[in-house]
Parts: structure tokens; C-alpha cells; sequence
């Protein structure tokens, strides 16, 4: 049965969530940075320069995250971002591989967080999470797609 973008924002679990990554969209990036500074995978990432720049990209994704997974957004607009965003990173000389693995971070922050949080108290819980589950994964799977698109473009 399709769910409309107001059954989807509205479930208490999303809703919480969406609270959550906004009142904690500072401390998310905090420690994605560590990670992505520390990660074997993106060395490109620890030797970028500006870590008030490398912070700030991060903060977008994480405060924009509650707006995409809480609303159908079109995917037009998803299109246009991580493509732009792909192909601003590979003149930066960002490898792919580099990108996936920062957005596989970044959604691994997103989970720790959601587990320690202790958003998933009840059955119901877990069933609205399991939806939520399948929106944050569509997310990804979309931005990762997008952003190689772009990445991979030539202009």
C-alpha cells in the first residue's frame, strides 16, 4: 500500500528521529569528521585543507537528512544535489570510492545514534523503523548513485 509523505513524516519514530538529528546535527558532524579524518578509506578527506569547509558539507547533509527521508522529496531535486555534488568533488580530486565511503559514515553515525538513543522501545516501534529503515536506505542508495553520476560526468 503506498503511504502518503504525511503517514511517513507523521509516524512517532520518524518524527523523533527528525527531532533528533536536528537537535544533534553539531555533535553528528563532530564525529564524522574524527571518523572520516581516521578512516583508512578516504585519506583524501584527512588531507583536505579546510576543516571549517569539510565540517560545513557535512553539517548540510545532516540537517537536510530529516527533510529527505521525512517527505517524498522528488527525486529531481536529489538528482540535481548529489550529481552537483559528485562532480564538484571529483575537480576536487575526491576518488569515488572516497565519497561512498564518507556517505556510508555518515549513515553509520546516523544508526549508532538512533541506537543509543533508544528510539526502538517497543514492537511498533520497530515496525515504524523498519520503514524508516527503508527510507534512510533509499536515501543513500539514491545519493551514492547521484553523486557517482555526477563524479563520473564530463563537462
Amino acid at each position: 500500500m503506498e503511504r502518503s509523505n504525511d503517514y511517513f513524516g507523521s509516524t512517532p519514530v520518524t518524527k523523533r528521529l527528525i527531532d533528533l538529528i536536528e537537535a544533534n546535527a553539531g555533535a553528528l558532524t563532530q564525529s564524522w569528521m574524527r571518523s572520516v579524518q581516521q578512516d583508512p578509506g578516504t585519506p583524501t578527506y584527512a588531507k583536505y585543507g579546510d576543516e571549517k569547509e569539510l565540517y560545513q558539507r557535512a553539517f548540510r547533509v545532516f540537517r537536510q537528512l530529516g527533510k529527505w527521508i521525512s517527505e517524498d522529496t522528488p527525486r529531481e531535486e536529489m538528482k540535481i544535489y548529489w550529481t552537483t555534488l559528485g562532480r564538484q568533488r571529483r575537480k576536487e580530486g575526491f576518488p569515488m570510492s572516497e565519497i561512498v565511503q564518507s556517505l556510508f559514515l555518515i549513515r553509520r553515525h546516523l544508526w549508532d545514534m538512533v541506537e543509543s538513543e533508544g528510539l526502538l522501545d517497543t514492537a511498533y516501534d520497530l515496525y515504524q523503523a523498519m520503514e524508516l529503515h527503508n527510507r534512510v536506505t533509499l536515501f543513500f542508495d539514491r545519493a551514492v548513485f547521484f553523486a557517482a553520476c555526477g563524479h563520473e560526468a564530463r563537462d
